[in-house]
């Protein structure tokens, strides 16, 4: 896996970092949650255009997009009391095997 591959993956992950911050900052009021959303967001950014360099710009959105999106979900009904029912599983493990596949027909 290339280095534009690794920072992408970083940089879905800091996306569900930020994501979660961002609504634990209840608007941007509360200091931590509020520096970490902050902090998340610019570097979660700067991984996305490092990545996008190297990588079709559709392709790295994508899976950029598709990690965040499933660990802030995962996350959400880990730890913060989000809804967990089998169809969620299913669209969730959906979005991840289109991440993969974008892997791999890149």
């Amino acid at each position: 896996m290339s280095v534009s591959w690794i920072v992408l993956v970083v940089s879905g992950v800091l996306e569900a970092v930020w994501a979660t911050a961002l609504g634990r900052s209840d608007g941007l009021t509360r200091l931590v949650p509020s520096l970490v959303f902050g902090v998340g967001v610019v570097l979660s950014m700067v991984g996305l255009a490092f990545a996008m360099r190297q990588l079709p710009v559709g392709t790295a959105y994508a899976v950029w997009v598709g990690i965040g999106a499933v660990l802030t979900v995962a996350y959400a009904m880990a730890f913060d009391g989000e809804a967990v029912s089998a169809l969620k599983i299913v669209f969730l493990t959906g979005i991840v095997a289109c991440v993969v596949g974008l892997k791999l027909v890149h």
